[in-house]
């Protein structure tokens, strides 16, 4: 009995919640935008019939549409332009419901056209209602299968009104039609042409992953054509794309394909910021296989000679710099201090004083890691020095030749 008696007092409680609950739950918040004008029905007076009369319209009843149309444009952008963005668009709207009338290849235009306003005015609304337009468009285009020129055109519209609205994705589906189309005939111009817009669109939202197969494609197509100047460019957004995705050793593949190129072309001012790039992807392979620190190394010293030679001192002496910390992670401290040594020639060369200060800083921390407490004193006297000149880090310069033992000078 007592156990009947917990039972009907815990469904009770249950039951009593669960009204609570559904009291207290608010109600669906409504649409956050009404509904969209531009898939009203009413009768216009521009119309020559019904709305719901889908009879295409006669040359002679389209020849009278069309000029009254632009006509609206034309008043749509007098209004925007005098401040009354409203009513602006609520002509525009008019103009786009009665463009449909015309075709879909005559709507999307439009819809193009008014899209790239609304965004540039951060319509929110409007972008809204063009992109469900868009979307209404294009799934009655999917449903009908066709492959005439006329749907490859109105694809590729589609296509430039989804970026207009920034839709990048829509964007993409649509330009993946207009490849299968250009695939199909062989169009190798178009296809370039496509597979450009599609991998700018992966990019232009970093979508980077995305990206990379179109741009490896492009560069298959560069090569097997023989343009040169294409395959550089392909070369050198794959290995920033296979940077931003961390993905070292494909940047290896494209950046030493340009390296060759360039060595070839004898185009040697390219070189220093090449081995750089190669050299910190070997360093970052050599987290995983120390064996890749020694290409590191190798590409680090050609960057920092090709750089001298062409008398590029601030990228001679970033190369150096990566050269000492490599040296310093692996405790070559010997290596070390000889590469810094050079580093203040080098920056010397450069005028870039601060850089100088900085390595006779580095100079004495790596004296203090030897506990060489005379040499370390001489390197942050020189760093002083430079640090009174420039009136910068006096006080750090100070305070390191005042840590150092005293009874080791």
């Amino acid at each position: 009995m007592l156990q009947r008696l917990i039972v009907i007092v815990i469904a009770s409680i249950f039951f009593s919640s669960s009204l609570t609950l559904a009291e207290s739950k608010k109600p669906n918040p409504p649409d956050e935008f009404p509904p969209n004008p531009l898939e009203f029905t009413t009768a216009d007076p521009l119309l020559p019939r019904s709305p719901k009369d889908k009879k295409p319209l006669t040359l002679e009843e389209r020849l009278k549409l069309e000029p009254a149309l632009d006509r609206l444009n034309q008043e749509a952008a007098a209004k925007l332009q005098a401040g009354d963005e409203v009513a602006a668009f609520e002509i525009w709207n008019r103009e786009l419901r009665l463009r449909r009338f015309l075709g879909s290849l005559e709507e999307v235009q439009a819809l193009s056209r008014v899209g790239a306003i609304a965004w540039n005015q951060n319509d929110r609304q409007e972008i809204v209602y063009i992109t469900q337009r868009l979307q209404a468009i294009q799934k009655q285009t999917q449903s009908q299968k066709k492959s005439s020129e006329i749907d490859l055109e109105l694809w590729r519209l589609l296509g430039q009104a989804y970026q207009n609205v920034r839709s990048p994705k829509q964007a993409v589906q649509a330009y993946e039609q207009v490849l299968l189309a250009v695939r199909q005939q062989k169009d190798t111009v178009a296809l370039v042409e496509t597979l450009k817009t599609i991998g700018e669109l992966h990019l232009s939202w970093f979508d980077y992953r995305q990206a990379a197969p179109i741009y490896e494609e492009l560069l298959s197509l560069a090569i097997s054509q023989g343009e040169s100047a294409n395959e550089i460019v392909y070369l050198q957004q794959l290995a920033e794309i296979y940077a931003q995705t961390e993905q070292p050793q494909q940047s290896l593949n494209a950046l030493n394909k340009l390296a060759e190129i360039y060595i070839k072309e004898n185009n040697l001012i390219k070189i220093p910021e090449l081995k750089l790039a190669i050299a910190s992807d070997y360093e970052s392979l050599g987290k995983t296989d120390p064996n890749f620190l020694v290409e590191a190394f190798e590409n680090y010293q050609e960057a920092y000679t090709s750089a001298w030679q062409l008398q590029e001192f601030v990228r001679a002496g970033e190369a150096l710099q990566k050269i000492i910390s490599l040296y310093r992670s692996q405790g070559q401290i010997d290596e070390a201090l000889e590469a810094s040594q050079i580093l203040v020639d080098t920056q010397t060369q450069a005028a870039n004083f601060y850089a100088v200060m900085q390595a006779y800083d580095q100079i004495g921390q790596l004296y203090l890691e030897r506990k060489e407490y005379p040499q370390a004193l001489t390197a942050f006297q020189k760093g002083l020095e430079l640090a009174q000149q420039l009136k910068h880090q006096e006080a750090y310069f100070t305070e390191q030749i005042k840590k150092l033992p005293k009874a080791n000078f």
